[in-house]
């Protein structure tokens, strides 16, 4: 269903607003609108904590099987846009290597070294754009190793963080811009050659990563191939705007990161008040199989819905002074990896790539570290939304 449900409020938005600060138009919609149609999206955006929460306990209801989804269009049929058992069958086949303890011992080790070889070619300059030189280059590599991309991881992280941009581009071109759909394209071509050589080295010699993973599963190629292309949309660029956005708002607040540099196990409160605060993923869609009412309005069945968590990680009711970055605030769980069956795969590789290594090693190595002159998060967007830049200077060796 692609129209307003009966008695749903129409609410205008411009996607260009919501691209520069998509939070005042979240803020309106909790207080008067909460489940409110949005022409320019053309979907239902639902936007209260709870009502996320509780849509997020009925995927029989709200299902993740979506018609005319931008993420099928972009990478063709995969395990988000599935419903259980099919979706269980490949997120079992591609989990394992992704578990908290297989993070500690088979990928931890190399994440660490591939952040002290970045932080080595910029230590000399004092002074670097924090997301292109180090993060994303960083998250880039982790995830081609933990992916099995070991030709791809070989030659360039650059080209993992390429085809990323080009699957998020897709995923939310809700503006249907020609170009982005033919960037998409091009990449999802390459990945899947990359995944075919990486798929048949696996078979013959198994390695643990998720490829290996799904092809030992007897996955077949083509399921292996598209999911892939989602895990390389999430997977660069969750990670590394959440070490952009924490590193950004602890340089701000330069009390609260002496009191994380003199507490190393505060940096775990770090990610995740990061992650509620600025949501990495903004939204993810949902397609009603029934009719349902929520938020004070009955959805008929079809009926096309965007689960707004960056706006439930926002919510007053929950989160007291929600707009502020606060280590100290109660403990709520936040939405920012999802919840339900489709809880964001790769929550512990970020976590421990970001709070772990690449935090306390870039705050420990750069002595003196600052924001540079002017320096500003440059966040942008809203489906997914990060710092485009994080340039700062420190003192030299």
């Amino acid at each position: 269903m692609t129209t307003a449900a009966p008695g749903a409020p129409v609410v205008d938005l411009d996607l260009d607003d919501l691209r520069r600060d998509p939070y005042p138009a979240y803020a309106e919609l909790r207080r008067t609108a909460p489940l409110a149609w949005v022409p320019s999206v053309g979907r239902h955006l639902l936007t209260r904590y709870e009502d996320i929460v509780h849509a997020e306990k009925l995927p029989e209801v709200f299902s993740s099987r979506e018609e005319g989804s931008l993420l099928l269009r972009t990478v063709g049929p995969n395990m988000l846009r599935e419903d259980d058992p099919h979706h269980r069958r490949l997120r079992s086949a591609a989990e394992p290597p992704t578990r908290p303890r297989q993070v500690r011992d088979l990928w931890a080790a190399s994440f660490e070294r591939t952040a002290h070889e970045l932080l080595d070619r910029i230590a000399g300059r004092g002074e670097a754009d924090l997301i292109a030189d180090f993060a994303e280059p960083l998250v880039a590599a982790n995830l081609a190793l933990v992916l099995g991309l070991r030709t791809a991881s070989a030659e360039s992280a650059e080209k993992i963080a390429d085809w990323s941009r080009a699957m998020m581009a897709g995923n939310s071109n809700y503006a249907d811009d020609p170009g982005i759909w033919l960037r998409a394209e091009r990449a999802t071509r390459a990945i899947e050659d990359a995944v075919a050589e990486a798929a048949e080295a696996a078979r013959r010699e198994p390695d643990g990563s998720v490829i290996s993973s799904m092809v030992h599963a007897d996955v077949e190629l083509l399921e292996i191939q598209n999911n892939v292309k989602v895990i390389i949309g999430g997977g660069v660029n969750e990670p590394r705007d959440v070490f952009g956005v924490g590193a950004w708002a602890l340089l701000d607040r330069p009390a609260v990161l002496d009191r994380v540099l003199a507490d190393p196990a505060s940096w775990k409160r770090v990610f995740e008040e990061t992650a509620r605060w600025v949501s990495p993923i903004g939204m993810y869609p949902r397609q009603l199989t029934q009719d349902y009412e929520i938020a004070g309005v009955t959805l008929p069945a079809g009926s096309r819905v965007a689960l707004v968590i960056a706006s439930g990680n926002r919510d007053e009711s929950v989160f007291e002074r929600a707009e502020e970055f606060d280590l100290d605030r109660p403990h709520r769980p936040h939405l920012a990896f999802g919840g339900g069956p489709h809880f964001c795969m790769g929550a512990w590789v970020a976590r421990h790539e970001v709070s772990a290594i690449a935090w306390p090693l870039v705050f420990s190595r750069l002595k003196e570290l600052r924001l540079a002159e002017g320096a500003d998060a440059c966040m942008d967007g809203w489906v997914f939304r990060g710092p485009t830049s994080l340039n700062v200077t420190w003192q030299a060796a």
